[in-house]
């Protein structure tokens, strides 16, 4: 249902359906990179801090009754991008409508070019614990390429900088798989990476997203996708990220102890979350909804009092099912033996194949399995 203040959807909230996980969509970028799929924008300071104004509308109106945040993720989007007095509205808005005194994570996603010093002191004020910093290499030639704002020498400076500010849970994000990469350009990278001795490193796969000029120049031919070489790549960086003691914690992701994303945590667990921003999704129980993808009319149904949803979807316990299924594989937890034992031939095959291990009442992905993730959750699902 949509509640009386008209912003937000959520349906049957009880005194027991506490929701403990928020995302919010910045969607405001400097440059918009030729190979991201989320939906983003460029930044229009006129029109930003209204747009900061309608997310704590939607705020407001949502949940702010049953909202008892653990972890709250801040994506984009660069929600960087926002000045120090839009990040100042935002970040006070939240402390004032909101108990944050159980909050374990809060993460602010950040590119290089857009961190300051300023920044970096009033995140750390407003009690913000984890950077995530999109770096995705340090070549300078792929960041050319990625049509990144910032320079290899850029990104180590802004990771310097956010560890004086006393950050002491900083991700860096890295991308394999680019168009013309090397290995060795790929272990230069890795190098850097854990030469600033960050506590997270995420190293993703570049995927050709549909509504892309990445996609667009691979559907004419100018780049391909080879399999074995991102294998190669994929294995580097399992190889050298686990010689520096980063545990890999699921398919794309690797932490030191106790480092590990408390958010994705609970978003590959499956635990309810609350979606703010446009084109944010949000799931309760069976019921899904996503808000509009477009930050002005977002904005302006927000500040009328209206709903930023596009619509409902109803989920079914399969649905869930299949959805915890693909997504606890991905983790080196795996998945309980009997989520898959209901497909025995399925298990069997893995586990000969040497994609799957039986591990004290689980079943999950060896590194093998891993590359090929998506593949073996399709066979339960």
């Amino acid at each position: 249902m949509v509640d009386s203040m008209g912003g937000g959807k959520i349906d049957k909230c009880t005194t027991q359906e506490v929701l403990r996980h928020v995302y919010v969509h910045i969607p405001f970028c400097a440059r918009i990179c030729p190979y991201c799929a989320f939906y983003k924008e460029r930044a229009d300071p006129a029109q930003a801090t209204r747009f900061c104004e309608a997310v704590l509308a939607e705020l407001v109106a949502s949940a702010r009754n049953i909202l008892r945040p653990e972890t709250i993720f801040f994506g984009g989007g660069t929600p960087t991008a926002l000045t120090t007095a839009q990040l100042d509205l935002l970040l006070g808005g939240f402390r004032t409508q909101l108990d944050l005194t159980g909050v374990r994570e809060w993460t602010f996603e950040a590119n290089p070019g857009s961190v300051s010093e300023t920044k970096a002191r009033l995140l750390r004020e407003f009690g913000v614990t984890r950077i995530s910093l999109g770096v995705q290499s340090f070549d300078n030639e792929l960041l050319q390429l990625l049509g990144r704002e910032h320079s290899a020498a850029q990104a180590e400076v802004s990771f310097q900088l956010l560890r004086r500010a006393g950050f002491e849970n900083l991700n860096v994000d890295l991308m394999f798989g680019l168009p013309g990469q090397t290995l060795a350009q790929w272990q230069a990278t890795l190098r850097r990476a854990l030469a600033l001795e960050p506590d997270h490193v995420s190293a993703y796969c570049l995927t050709y997203e549909e509504d892309t000029e990445f996609f667009l120049r691979q559907s004419r031919g100018e780049f391909r996708v080879d399999a074995e070489v991102d294998a190669d790549f994929f294995t580097l960086a399992d190889e050298l990220l686990g010689a520096a003691g980063f545990a890999h914690y699921e398919v794309s992701n690797y932490a030191r102890p106790g480092f590990e994303s408390v958010h994705n945590r609970a978003y590959w667990s499956g635990a309810d979350y609350l979606g703010l921003g446009p084109s944010a999704v949000s799931t309760v129980g069976l019921q899904r909804w996503q808000n509009i993808s477009d930050y002005r009319a977002y904005s302006d149904r927000l500040l009328r009092g209206e709903s930023a949803s596009t619509g409902d979807e109803i989920l079914t316990p399969q649905m869930k099912r299949a959805e915890a299924i693909a997504l606890s594989l991905r983790t080196n937890q795996g998945v309980p033996a009997q989520w898959v034992e209901d497909q025995p031939g399925d298990v069997e095959e893995f586990v000969r194949l040497g994609l799957m291990l039986p591990a004290a009442g689980r079943y999950v992905l060896t590194r093998a399995g891993r590359l090929l993730a998506d593949s073996v959750a399709e066979a339960f699902v």
